[in-house]
């Protein structure tokens, strides 16, 4: 009996052991290729400089794809890139802070959930409409040579 629980807690540990490694690895393609580790910085997530060089993350869009005033949904990167004013571009979350829908459009300056209606500030994503019950949190974005990227 004592040796048939050590096998099983052997068996336990190896397998948890396993389950740590696979999904610790941070060299992996982590599924949606979104940066998680690209929490907003007391910016609003975004940048409207240069970084060195133009690299970056994956190339989102190019400046002229993104309308003033308005923005674009990344739903593969769940991700929306906004141009509030000309040069300006801001990044988001595209997962609704409600009920974690994607948002799905953005017009008449708002980013817009299609699932109950939450609308939230291109500017900073702020809501202006619930019953979504904070902001959607902000992405870093490089912006160089007309690519925006996220960093």
């Amino acid at each position: 009996m004592n040796a048939r629980r050590r096998t099983v807690l052997a068996a336990g540990a190896a397998g948890a052991a396993a389950l740590a490694t696979g999904c610790g690895s941070g060299g992996g393609d982590g599924g949606d290729g979104g940066d998680t580790s690209a929490a907003p910085t007391g910016s609003t997530g975004a940048t409207d400089s240069a970084s060195p060089g133009g690299s970056g993350g994956v190339e989102l869009a190019r400046t002229e794809d993104i309308p003033v005033g308005g923005g674009t949904v990344f739903k593969e990167r769940k991700v929306v890139v906004t141009q509030p004013e000309e040069g300006e571009f801001r990044a988001f979350s595209a997962v609704c802070t409600h009920a974690s829908c994607l948002v799905s459009t953005v017009s008449d300056g708002t980013i817009n959930c299609p699932c109950h209606g939450s609308k939230y500030s291109i500017t900073d994503a702020a809501v202006e409409a619930g019953p979504a019950p904070r902001p959607l949190p902000a992405e870093r974005i490089s912006v160089s040579e007309g690519a925006i990227r996220l960093a």
